[in-house]
């Protein structure tokens, strides 16, 4: 799946899951959504290759689950990035958020792909 399809498929995950869990997870409209889903993708892209390559011990040690916690970590990096308007309550929403926007993405990405 491309970077803009990957990107409009993230909005919409970040508006629903603000929707659905309100005092976890905040996103103040659906254009913070995109901009959020964009610098997702460019942390993704550039800096997520750096943090699994030196977690990779400690990936191994617990079968790829510490791998939710990169995810949540960058979510937490994206926050931080765009604090007032994109935010979460504390890092276990961001790893609740984290295991939605996988499953979704595996899911999206299987049916969407030939």
């Amino acid at each position: 799946m491309g970077f803009w399809k990957r990107s409009i498929l993230d909005t919409l995950i970040f508006i629903a899951v603000a929707g659905f869990f309100p005092n976890l997870f905040h996103v103040s409209n659906i254009w913070m959504a995109f901009v959020a889903a964009v610098v997702m993708g460019l942390l993704n892209r550039f800096i997520k290759p750096i943090i699994v390559l030196f977690s990779l011990p400690i990936t191994i040690l617990t079968f790829g689950l510490f791998y939710i916690c990169i995810n949540a970590f960058m979510l937490q990096l994206a926050s931080w990035a765009l604090a007032p308007d994109f935010y979460f309550s504390n890092f276990g929403s961001a790893i609740i958020v984290a295991i939605i926007i996988s499953i979704v993405n595996m899911i999206v990405s299987d049916y969407f792909e030939n």
